[in-house]
Formats: structure tokens, C-alpha cells, sequence
């Protein structure tokens, strides 16, 4: 396909997963919201197990929750379902039209795994598919009674897949698919457990059967952890703008801090929703462990020695005609331009990533900071260091970027 309309096709699928994203975390959000503020009053009908009013768009609304359902069945009953499949069928075609056509350049690292494209596919596929069973047999275990236990050892289990990750995919496919893994535990909550447990109930109150609670209580379980799992699955289905993170040496654990942020947001907002309160400690924790990601991003390649000089335009002069920056523009020249380019070289590539051309000395001084984080202070560039970029070359970089940092 031409790579104009491949690109046009990422991006009108890139559309609809944020817009299907949207309906589906902000509905999430309002039903857990809605629960957890229900209220009980003496009159209540048989089976109710609160109420809630709410005011919006000038009307008032009156809500209240059947425990199990209602005696009979409504003649109109909405499903909340086409949202979290809509989301995730976009989000598995974007995965295939840019990591899984786009493998070579942004799912495999040959430093991590040399192997082919195929066979990184395959293992992507597996990865998501191992993901949901290991998770679907932990919840119907004995260890699925205790949901503190179970909540525990689902954080566990979500650091150790990103860990496992890194060891086959370059860190940006890691991330991704961390991230598509729980994405999908969600969503197949939500086709497997949450939805089939609605339509038994459905169908045992037009049999004249009093509904099993239990079905309700599982699905409460899942639609739980769909809650405080959204806030990190948004960062890591993001986590391609941020290379100190997806990018850094430590950056399996920076996961482990994501989700401590994730949950203990989502828990000041749930304790606030359910009791009126507002447990300001949670922002504390939260802002702590985002302090513990920006130290451990700090960590790795990037650790270089300073260098000193004062500013004045000789010092520039003397380092653009140095012998020393005929060895960075060679770097460059030779690792980057080929796709960051007026006129890209590189396959598949139509224009130059981010607009960034690496082209003449004026384009390295004017981009020295993106060069920098992308490539000495993370690996994100080039993407699975495709054009095989040595430490060398990169602690050539940051030794030209350092003396320029203290004469620019």
C-alpha cells in the first residue's frame, strides 16, 4: 500500500480507539461513581439496595441499584458493552497496522531477541492470549475469595509480564504490549465474565427464577479491577511520548510506580464517591512514587561525566570545526538520517518522524535536546536500535551535547 494512505489508515484507527477509549473509561468511571454514592432510605422497594439523585444539563436524575435485579424484567434495557469491544478491536488493529507491519522498526530489538518479524508476531499474540488465562485462572482460584490477596498478587503479575516483555521486545514494543495485556484483561472481563453474568441473570427472570447473587458478585469483582487498572493502561498505551520511561534501564520497575500512581488516584476518587471523604495521602504516595520514576529513568546509559566551559560563540566555533564533532555528525549522518530526512530513505517511512530533520549542523544544534533524551539519556532512538547504534557512538553524543549544553 502507498505509505501516505498506510499512514492515513494509522491515524483514522488511532481516531477511533481514543473516541471508543473515551466512551468506555468515562462510562466506567460514572457507574463506579454512581455505586459507590448510593444511599439507603427506609421506603426503599423489595430488593433495592440504594439511591442516588444527580443533577445534569439542567434535569434531575433519580437512580437506584437492584442487588440482584428487579422482579420483572423493564421493557428497555441498556447494555454498556460496544464501548470496551469497540476500544479494544481498534486498539489490536492499530497494534497490527504499526508494530506488527512495522515490526522490524518498532517490535523487535536484535540486542533483546534476533528473531523474525513472524516470530515476534507470534509471540505478541500468545503473550496477549497467556495474559487473560493466567489472570481468568488466579480469579476463579481459591486465592479470587480474598480480593485484597488477589489485587496484590495482580500487581505482581502485571510488573512481571512488563519484565518479561523486555526480554523479547524492544523497550517501546515492551511497554505497548504491557499495556495491551491488561487492556485486554479488561475487555475480556467485560465479553467473558461481566456480560454473560448480566444475560444469565436476564434469563433467569424471564423464567420466573430467583437470579444466583453470585453472578453479580464476580462481575463486581472484574468491573473492580477494570477500575483501578484504566490510569496505568493509559499511560502505557502513551507510554511511546515518554522514552525516560519505556526507554530506560530500570524501566520494567518504572511499571511497578505507574500502577502504585494509578491505583492510589483511583482510590482517593472511590473513597471520596463512596464516603464523602477525601484521603489526601493518596496525592502524597502518588507524588512520591512519580519522584522514585524520575530517579529510576535517571539510571543507565544516560549516567555521563559533566563537562564545564563558559559560554561564548568561539567556544561554539572551535566545537563545530573540532575533530570531535566530524565524529557526532558522522553519527548522526550514518544512525539517523536516513529516517529523519527531508525526503526519508528509509521503507515505509513518508516523512520525517516528528517533523525532525538531521540533516546539516544547524539541524543538530537546533534538535541537540531531542537527541539527547531520545538517544543518550534512553534508547528510544532508533527504534529497537535498528541501525544498530554502538555505546560508543552514544557516549559521543553525550560528550558533544554536554560541552554545547555549557557554551549555548
Amino acid at each position: 500500500m502507498d505509505p501516505v494512505l498506510w499512514d492515513w489508515l494509522s491515524f483514522a484507527i488511532r481516531w477511533l480507539h481514543v473516541v471508543t477509549g473515551i466512551a468506555w473509561i468515562g462510562s466506567s468511571f460514572y457507574f463506579i461513581a454512581v455505586d459507590l454514592g448510593l444511599k439507603q432510605r427506609p421506603g426503599l422497594p423489595q430488593g433495592v439496595g440504594g439511591e442516588e439523585w444527580q443533577v445534569h444539563g439542567g434535569g434531575f436524575y433519580h437512580i437506584q441499584k437492584y442487588l440482584v435485579a428487579p422482579p420483572d424484567m423493564p421493557e428497555h434495557l441498556t447494555w454498556f458493552k460496544w464501548e470496551s469491544y469497540a476500544t479494544w478491536l481498534s486498539g489490536f488493529a492499530l497494534l497490527a497496522v504499526i508494530y506488527y507491519a512495522g515490526a522490524e522498526l518498532y517490535l523487535i530489538d536484535r540486542n533483546v531477541l534476533d528473531v523474525s518479524a513472524w516470530v515476534s508476531i507470534v509471540i505478541s499474540l500468545v503473550g496477549l492470549s497467556l495474559g487473560w488465562i493466567l489472570y481468568d485462572l488466579m480469579c476463579r482460584s481459591p486465592l479470587g475469595k480474598n480480593d485484597q490477596l488477589l489485587f496484590a498478587l495482580l500487581f505482581v503479575f502485571c510488573v512481571a509480564l512488563t519484565w518479561g516483555f523486555t526480554q523479547v521486545f524492544s523497550d517501546r514494543g515492551a511497554y505497548l504490549h504491557a499495556g495491551a495485556v491488561i487492556a485486554t484483561i479488561m475487555t475480556a472481563n467485560v465479553f467473558f465474565i461481566i456480560i454473560p453474568n448480566q444475560k444469565k441473570v436476564v434469563t433467569a427472570l424471564k423464567a420466573g427464577e430467583t437470579p444466583d447473587p453470585e453472578l453479580g458478585k464476580q462481575a463486581k469483582q472484574r468491573s473492580t479491577h477494570n477500575n483501578y487498572l484504566t490510569l496505568p493502561v493509559l499511560f502505557l498505551m502513551l507510554s511511546t511520548h515518554y522514552p525516560l520511561a519505556f526507554a530506560a534501564e530500570w524501566n520494567w520497575a518504572i511499571v511497578a510506580f505507574v500502577l502504585v500512581i494509578g491505583v492510589a488516584i483511583r482510590h482517593f476518587f472511590n473513597t471520596m464517591h463512596a464516603t464523602g471523604e477525601k484521603p489526601w495521602w493518596t496525592w502524597a504516595v502518588a507524588a512520591a512514587a512519580f519522584a522514585a520514576i524520575i530517579w529510576l529513568s535517571s539510571l543507565g546509559p544516560g549516567d555521563r561525566q559533566e563537562f564545564q566551559m563558559s559560554a561564548n560563540e568561539d567556544a561554539l566555533e572551535e566545537m563545530l570545526l573540532s575533530e570531535h564533532f566530524d565524529e557526532v555528525r558522522n553519527v548522526l549522518l550514518g544512525r539517523c538520517s536516513m529516517c529523519h530526512a527531508s525526503e526519508p530513505l528509509w521503507e515505509g517511512v513518508p516523512a520525517p518522524p516528528r517533523g525532525l530533520t538531521l540533516e546539516t549542523d544547524e539541524d543538530f544544534l537546533a534538535h541537540a535536546d531531542e537527541i539527547y533524551l531520545w538517544t543518550v539519556r534512553s534508547t528510544a532512538m532508533p527504534p529497537g536500535n535498528i541501525t544498530e547504534v554502538e555505546d560508543e557512538e552514544r557516549q559521543i553524543l553525550a560528550e558533544w551535547y554536554e560541552r554545547y549544553a555549557a557554551i549555548r
